[in-house]
């Protein structure tokens, strides 16, 4: 069995969870603009319970995204900054496999599309069938960014993830629904498929998984756009 440290920060949970041989020691709680300063305390709490030191882990999972962009920066920076000062190689784990398997995990999902609240309303959206694609589910495609009503749902999938308070009926009403998030122990279950599948990387390889390019615009876009809007439509050709 792996020695692993996994954790999140990509949704408002943070998520922590350290395996060594059969014990597991886990950590959940707010996360958000708290993940920032909060992540690394218990990260170190974890591995002194578990009597590890960072140099003696195989791999350190983390949460790689779609998610919160601050979330993710989080991860991805503290992923780096421990990998590279203790020699570990990184294990980047998309966010919405985590949700998928623990949909399969906890009610035993088979076929599921896991969907994250990506806020403006949209989500972030990923099918995974771990009937026809093994333990890491055979995702059909990569995550999509797309509005709730855009989401189609196979006969018989279920949906799972943290989008259901904020988009109700308008995402897929007949489907059977688990409310679940990407936790680290979830990414610790997928760990050993994914080390067997050569998937870790190097410290400076790491990099989140936005999917969404942008969320804001730059000044100049905003003040282009206010000229535009100053200026009002455009004058008909008279001729």
């Amino acid at each position: 069995m792996p020695r692993l440290l996994a954790f999140d920060t990509s949704t408002e949970h943070l998520s922590v969870a350290v395996r060594h041989g059969e014990r597991l020691f886990t950590h959940s709680g707010a996360g958000g603009a708290q993940a920032s300063s909060t992540l690394i305390p218990f990260i170190l709490q974890l591995l002194a319970e578990a009597g590890l030191e960072l140099a003696a882990l195989d791999a350190i999972a983390f949460g790689r995204g779609p998610g919160s962009f601050t979330g993710l920066r989080t991860a991805c920076s503290v992923a780096q900054g421990l990998a590279f000062g203790a020699g570990v190689p990184l294990l980047p784990v998309d966010t919405l496999l985590a949700v998928a398997e623990e949909a399969r995990h906890a009610f035993g999902a088979r076929q599921v599309v896991a969907v994250l609240d990506a806020r403006m309303d949209q989500l972030y959206a990923a099918r995974y069938d771990f009937d026809g694609g093994g333990a890491l589910g055979g995702a059909d495609s990569e995550p999509l960014l797309l509005a709730p009503e855009a989401l189609e749902v196979p006969a018989g999938w279920s949906l799972a993830g943290n989008a259901f308070a904020a988009y109700g009926p308008r995402l897929a009403p007949a489907a059977a629904r688990h409310e679940v998030l990407p936790t680290a122990t979830a990414m610790l279950r997928l760990a050993p498929t994914l080390l067997a599948a050569g998937r870790t990387v190097d410290a400076a390889h790491a990099w989140p998984l936005y999917v969404r390019d942008k969320v804001a615009q730059t000044t100049d876009e905003r003040a282009a756009i206010k000229a535009a809007a100053l200026a009002g439509p455009p004058v008909a050709n008279q001729s």
